[in-house]
């Protein structure tokens, strides 16, 4: 038959409020986290983890734990059977420390016994014996210094030469800044189970962000071929790039396959502090020139980042770090330079942002300090230099697809403001709330606006892909039901809920599952780089095109028509030339419809050793203006309103956009004054939600939010990605309007009390 043409009828899936189907057992405790995972006979496993930050191993001991009673099997370094290390990006992470330990919590050993009490007392009867060393925990000392690894100390250094380089401006302001280390501070610790298999490989059920990346990783540490470790994604509490890097997959398979027993570990939340990558710290400078009349000129900027003791996805970080760095702006000239460093301290890797955020803090209170120096208003300065459809990044990169920077910028500043001090707070609405310590008379009120922007999907010429699978048959009561299989892991982003908004949008209505997600099928990537909508979006949105083609095709048959003859419309093949119309389940009835695909995007390119390149799909733009109300005497403040004008392509689902804008605030305002990982020559000194602080519904402020909606040219009905941006320029709009309340530089986030109040 000839290829048919189908018109689809859109009915009122793509951009409707679509509740989540795991939302309401998840609000009840119903639902199934990988904590609760639990099958007769199983084990329970402990890691050993190194105490100090660096130190050579003289010998480790394990009679100890062996002797325990209850205790199933203790594993080594040399218990490892396959390749010895690990790692995202690049392979240089122990499965366990052999000879050298390179940042706290480094794992030693691994021990599985009868129960969760016994595995624990089995761990602390393994006799390490430590010779301390001196960490490097200053990344400018690793810069320069000796290797602290066989790889080297710098993971990457990316530099950017834009322009005329010796270009400069009749005003220029000049900057440093900083940026602490964030954790991603998920509900759910690390978690999973492993069940050896009869075929002698091993089924993982995990808590994760990258199935097959694990599985990779997994079946080389254990000398098995990939199809013999097979992964299912267990229920994810939550992930923000803590979850893409392996964690305890290794650890758990090796027991299994010791013991020849299903083996179960969870993380207590001290260990999850030690036992995932942080948001990485940065030292940046920043030098911009512009004209009188407020054009920028130049940007040169330094930007470094601290990795810790590995290497993660340090080295795409950075190079987000080094492309961003100028800000969503038009920049004729820039010099910009980017390094990623090997420390003592705790691996860095992916986070909300991912090197976006960094920068923003630097970019933005730069814009800041020039507006001041132009006697020029900080919107106005914004909007003058906002990049636009056509305009070239500082990789030399033409932006092609919608640029709205000053339409977000223009619907951040549009909100009302809320009520003025002059009305009155209760205690409650005051920095330090309960505390009862700050008077209204006390308090000032400061405005910041921050703006942002990030690419979405994988960059740099990876090659990007989701496989999917379509099954279309007739179910109870002649029901026709479309069974969706991807790989995509569902991490709180919503996916289970948009899978089924296109089937149902491509095919009408119509029962949609979503087969667990797992290993039987192709890789759908990372849920990561805010690529899941465009990437399996568009997987399940081509797939489910085939299946159309394919009805069509057998209505053709069954019609003795040609196929070109028909069209698709709300659910039914419709011979146009005759009025006849065949419903889906009639087309069923002679059997299902099975159809697979791989969805790819345009292909990107490497960036040069100049820095140049298309080396991104597509961006994303972002702005918020922040209110803050701020006791200088006490340094307390108070976040009072955040509005965000937020550049989504096009909304699929209104209610799960604004459900990440919320977050992605939330975590934005942590940064800004409240959240570090504090650590003392490498150590860890806060791994604790006593002590490691996160918003809270207290601490949340009133979101205001403008959607806006330029369809994407090549994403898939048009959306981009949305659970990075908020967290991008949030943060620096409240540092900003710190400054404004206090008149204080604030260089550093998060801003302290001690870092307003001693010095306001």
């Amino acid at each position: 038959m000839g290829s048919s043409t189908v018109a689809v009828c859109r009915p009122s899936e793509i951009g409707a409020d679509v509740r989540r189907p795991d939302g309401v057992p998840k609000t009840r405790g119903a639902f199934a986290f990988a904590s609760d995972l639990s099958v007769e006979g199983m084990l329970f496993a402990k890691t050993l983890r190194s105490p100090h930050p660096h130190a050579r191993i003289v010998s480790v001991d394990v009679a100890g734990a062996l002797a325990v009673p209850g205790v199933r099997a203790v594993v080594t370094a040399s218990d490892v059977p396959g390749a010895p290390t690990f790692g995202l990006e690049h392979r240089d992470q122990p499965v366990f420390a052999s000879d050298v330990v390179r940042y706290q919590g480094e794992p030693v050993a691994a021990v599985a016994a009868d129960d969760p009490a016994t595995a624990v007392a089995a761990a602390a009867a393994i006799d390490v014996t430590y010779d301390v060393l001196e960490p490097v925990v200053d990344p400018e000392a690793a810069l320069v210094g000796p290797a602290l690894h066989p790889d080297g100390n710098v993971f990457r250094h990316l530099a950017i030469r834009h322009g005329d380089p010796d270009a400069s401006g009749d005003v220029v302001v000049e900057g440093t800044y900083e940026v602490g280390m964030q954790d991603q501070a998920f509900m759910g610790p690390e978690s999973g189970l492993a069940v050896p298999a009869d075929d002698g490989g091993v089924h993982l059920h995990i808590a994760t962000q990258w199935l097959h990346a694990d599985r990779d990783q997994i079946a080389a540490c254990l000398g098995l071929p990939p199809e013999l470790v097979h992964l299912t994604l267990a229920g994810v509490g939550g992930a923000f790039g803590g979850r893409e890097d392996v964690s305890l997959q290794i650890h758990l398979c090796l027991l299994a396959l010791r013991t020849g027993r299903p083996v179960k570990m969870v993380y207590s939340r001290d260990e999850s502090f030690l036992g995932h990558v942080h948001r990485h710290p940065a030292r940046m400078w920043y030098r911009h020139h512009a004209t009188r009349s407020g054009d920028l000129v130049k940007v040169e900027a330094r930007v470094l980042l601290d990795g810790g003791a590995y290497a993660s996805s340090s080295g795409a970080v950075v190079a987000n770090a080094a492309c961003f760095a100028p800000g969503p702006y038009r920049v004729p000239n820039a010099v910009v330079d980017g390094y990623a460093v090997r420390t003592h301290n705790p691996p860095c890797g992916a986070m909300r942002g991912f090197g976006a955020v960094q920068v923003c803090f630097g970019h933005e209170a730069q814009m800041d300090k020039l507006a001041a120096a132009l006697g020029m208003d900080p919107v106005e300065l914004r909007l003058r230099n906002a990049l636009r459809t056509g305009d070239r990044l500082v990789t030399g990169q033409v932006v092609t697809g919608a640029a709205p920077v000053a339409e977000v910028i223009r619907a951040a500043v549009a909100h009302p403001l809320p009520p003025s001090l002059d009305d009155g707070l209760p205690m409650m609405a005051r920095p330090g709330g309960a505390g009862m310590t700050a008077d209204v008379a006390d308090l000032r009120r400061g405005l910041g606006l921050a703006v942002g922007f990030k690419n979405i999907c994988f960059s740099e010429g990876f090659d990007d892909s989701v496989a999917a699978r379509l099954r279309l048959e007739l179910g109870a009561s002649a029901t026709p039901v479309a069974t969706v299989h991807v790989a995509t892991a569902e991490v709180g982003q919503g996916f289970v809920t948009l899978a089924e908004q296109i089937a149902r949008e491509e095919l009408g209505p119509l029962d949609v599952v979503l087969a667990d997600a797992d290993t039987g099928v192709g890789s759908a990537g990372s849920t990561s780089a805010s690529r899941q909508t465009w990437m399996s979006g568009g997987a399940v949105k081509q797939v489910c095109e085939q299946a159309r083609r394919a009805l069509v095709d057998r209505a053709a048959g069954i019609w003795g028509c040609a196929a070109a003859e028909l069209v698709w419309l709300d659910g039914e093949v419709v011979w146009e030339a005759t009025a006849q119309r065949m419903a889906l389940a009639e087309i069923l009835a002679g059997g299902p419809v099975e159809e697979r695909c791989v969805h790819r995007h345009r292909p990107t390119t490497p960036l040069d050793a100049g820095g140049q390149g298309d080396a991104h799909l597509s961006f994303m733009f972002v702005a918020h203006r922040a209110v803050v109300d701020v006791d200088p005497g006490l340094g307390l403040v108070r976040v009072v309103q955040i509005a965000t004008g937020q550049d989504v392509g096009r909304a699929l689902n209104p209610l799960q956009v604004v459900g990440q804008i919320e977050g992605g605030t939330a975590q934005g305002v942590g940064l800004a004054v409240m959240e570090e990982i504090v650590l003392d020559h490498g150590q860890v000194r806060n791994p604790s939600f006593t002590d490691y602080l996160i918003p809270t519904a207290l601490d949340a402020p009133d979101v205001a939010i403008t959607l806006i909606e330029e369809p994407e040219p090549g994403a898939p009905y048009g959306a981009k990605g949305v659970g990075e941006p908020p967290a991008i320029s949030s943060g620096p709009a409240v540092l900003a309007a710190i400054r404004d309340a206090t008149g204080l530089e604030l260089p550093r986030a998060p801003a302290r009390p001690d870092d307003i109040a001693l010095r306001a």
